[in-house]
């Protein structure tokens, strides 16, 4: 390809599919409840089957998840981060989580007693994606109060 770098890079955008911006793609609110789901369910998905239970593979997802849909979600969405990240935590649980008995009030009460013993990582995960996006949030209003 020839000519001037600017019509070169076009033109190899174009032969590739897509051109980049250099811009990461950010997320929706409902992109990040989707992802975050998605991404704890498979995880969970696969600590049970390598490992026969929830352990520190599932938490250590977990902390992954909400670092990147913290990092990942838009700006106008920030506030999904926070809360989609807990709401696929306890979905995980609830679909691959130890169960005794059957029944409603198993579940339940199955679903509060391994909420209750992994809270550090759900707390920590919680924590981490509020603390970014408090982050994201403080950084950005200070660079529109300087334009």
């Amino acid at each position: 390809m020839s000519g001037p770098p600017v019509l070169r890079s076009r033109m190899a955008g174009r032969l590739y599919g897509r051109r980049r911006s250099g811009r990461p793609t950010r997320l929706t609110a409902v992109g990040a409840g989707v992802a975050a789901l998605a991404a704890t369910i498979t995880v969970a998905g696969l600590d049970r089957l390598v490992f026969g239970g929830l352990g520190p593979l599932f938490g250590l997802g977990y902390l992954l998840v909400c670092f990147q849909l913290a990092v990942r979600v838009r700006y106008a969405d920030l506030l999904a981060a926070p809360i989609s990240g807990p709401i696929a935590f306890a979905a995980s649980l609830l679909l691959f989580g130890p169960v005794t008995s059957s029944g409603v009030t198993a579940q339940v009460v199955a679903l509060a007693t391994n909420l209750a013993t992994r809270a550090g990582w759900l707390f920590t995960g919680t924590g981490l994606a509020a603390a970014i996006v408090l982050a994201r949030f403080v950084a950005q209003r200070r660079i529109h109060r300087a334009r």
